[in-house]
């Protein structure tokens, strides 16, 4: 089964940390934190039986 809050909270900080990233101007951290968030998201979802 899905666990709906750790994608929450994965996703939720990661979008915190890249809007931090994007107040400092650095677009191309915010790029990556979203990216890698998304990714973790997907693969955790895919692992699930």
């Amino acid at each position: 089964m899905t666990d709906y809050q750790k994608l929450y909270h994965l996703l939720f900080n990661a979008i915190t940390d890249a809007l931090e990233a994007l107040g400092r101007l650095d677009v191309p951290a915010a790029t990556r934190l979203l990216e890698d968030a998304q990714i973790r998201a997907e693969d955790h979802i895919l692992e699930e039986p």
